[in-house]
């Protein structure tokens, strides 16, 4: 008996020992600069699908750290032009058609972006799960060669967020496999998954990932990578609210 419960305690010391060695902090870090580097371009497609109709966009996008992005429509026609600035948690929109750039207030976050499953929170700051949120490694398992770790996120009193919770599965080199937001009775409502994974740019990451609200499966909008480099030189001017309005 005595025997028995030495072999149960080494075993249980163990598997806490495992889990300690799993950073989830830096994993979640490392996960968010996988496809950000110090600063990138990219060329992508957007599909939004819906039961009746489909429509297929083309932009280019540049990053700089985690802080700043600006994201502009090439194609169709009447699309081209349309631009989306994010400075920190500030976000602006340039309209060519009426040659405005609109300061998006708080109360606009959770709407739509150009009409996708893609909300402007969901395009804001890429560090939130660094700053508002509890991250705790809840599940580990091993799948087609890697481990894969999925993390709880539960926001801070505090946080300005509109989520419960959120739960991110994250591959051991470092690409987000799925993305799962909870509403405040924890009932998960939406949710991104990566349906192809590449190297791009010299990194691993998702190149396709579709984004659906759980409760409308026949409806969604995927992002498709076509390129991406990393690292690349962006002038400071870049990510200005006149840049937003110039299309050079």
């Amino acid at each position: 008996m005595k025997y028995r419960l030495i072999v149960l305690l080494s075993l249980v010391f163990a598997a806490t020992g495992l889990r300690a060695e799993i950073d989830v902090v830096d994993l979640v870090t490392r996960s968010i600069d996988q496809t950000r580097g110090l600063s990138s371009y990219a060329e992508m497609t957007m599909v939004v699908k819906r039961p009746t109709w489909e429509r297929t966009s083309s932009l280019i996008g540049w990053t700089r750290g985690r802080e700043d992005a600006l994201i502009r429509f090439t194609a169709p026609a009447r699309d081209a032009g349309n631009a989306l600035l994010k400075q920190g948690e500030k976000m602006w929109t340039f309209n060519p058609k009426i040659n405005r750039n609109i300061r998006l207030p708080n109360s606009m976050m959770s709407q739509s972006w150009a009409g996708s499953d893609f909300s402007y929170n969901d395009l804001s700051r890429s560090d939130k799960w660094l700053r508002h949120y509890e991250l705790t490694l809840t599940n580990t398992e091993a799948e087609d060669g890697h481990e894969i770790y999925t993390i709880e996120a539960i926001p801070y009193e505090d946080a300005p967020v509109v989520w419960g919770k959120e739960e991110m599965v994250i591959r051991d080199d470092y690409v987000l496999i799925a993305l799962t937001y909870y509403d405040q009775e924890m009932v998960p409502v939406k949710q991104m998954k990566s349906l192809e994974i590449g190297e791009l740019g010299g990194r691993m990451m998702a190149t396709r990932m579709r984004m659906l609200e759980l409760e409308e499966p026949d409806q969604y909008t995927e992002l498709v990578y076509q390129e991406i480099d990393f690292d690349v030189e962006l002038e400071d001017r870049m990510f200005t609210v006149f840049a937003l309005k110039s299309a050079r």
